[in-house]
């Protein structure tokens, strides 16, 4: 029996573990190392004791008992990328924005993709955590993950074939969100070339580039400031669609209504 039960926690842990390691707030490079792990062994103890009736077949060797943890790991790993995916949606229009203003080698170093980005990258990946968090969508990722525990038991049948075709909707839908949130800036800085492109040859003797360097950066600044409550909106918008497509990926009903 104390074998059964060591054996429900270890599959019970995998399974937190693989969220507390990939989804943003829980899992990201900021949080170190040692408190992933302690929240994943402290919500492990927690989840455990409501799992104590649930069937657990006895691995017959080491093997078994590694294909079941890494079920497990998996079903958490798809819940925190599947947000990862939607959140890096905003890291993307960063980017466009750095690329069409010329200011993309204004790098700093992100923690989350442990590499250099630029500057407009890492606050749009800020911005989209700071409202993940602020619309209460981490409670609704931990409702998710407890949700599984009635839909797949801890070492239950197999893994989610639908998963697939749900991360290819995700990925879409990221990238959609990234666009919609970049538009407005990138829209201005386009507007803002062409303009001193008929400018420049209208007076051939403006240095066109130098003047452009600096009004590009002043554009860039004004238009995100003027629209990056729109781009927070639209990411909004995605949050409740990326988590039900996540959810129905692996066959779990929403608990929580979304409050918008």
């Amino acid at each position: 029996m104390d074998e059964t039960r060591l054996i429900l926690f270890t599959l019970v842990l995998a399974r937190v573990a693989g969220l507390t390691m990939t989804a943003p707030i829980y899992g990201t490079n900021d949080v170190p190392l040692h408190v992933r792990g302690l929240l994943a062994a402290t919500l492990t103890m927690l989840i455990v004791p409501s799992q104590w009736h649930a069937a657990i077949q006895y691995p017959g060797n080491l093997v078994h008992y590694l294909v079941l943890l890494g079920g497990e790991a998996m079903i958490g790993i798809c819940l925190g990328l599947g947000v990862l995916i939607l959140v890096h949606g905003m890291t993307l229009a960063g980017e466009l924005i750095a690329q069409t203003s010329g200011l993309k080698l204004s790098e700093v170093f992100d923690p989350a993709l442990d590499q250099d980005v630029p500057l407009f990258s890492r606050l749009m990946f800020l911005v989209a955590v700071s409202a993940f968090v602020c619309l209460s969508g981490h409670r609704l990722v931990m409702a998710g993950l407890l949700d599984t525990f009635q839909t797949i038991p801890p070492g239950g049948a197999g893994f989610p074939t639908s998963v697939a075709k749900g991360f290819v909707t995700l990925v879409s839908l990221s990238f959609e969100l990234g666009i919609r949130a970049a538009a407005p800036a990138v829209t201005s800085l386009l507007l803002a070339s062409l303009i001193l492109g008929l400018v420049g040859r209208t007076l051939p003797q403006l240095n066109v580039l130098s003047v452009g360097l600096g009004l590009n950066a002043m554009l860039t600044f004004a238009a995100l400031g003027l629209t990056l409550g729109a781009a927070t909106w639209a990411f909004q918008d995605q949050i409740q669609p990326a988590l039900e497509i996540i959810f129905d990926a692996l066959k779990t009903p929403l608990r929580t209504q979304w409050q918008g």
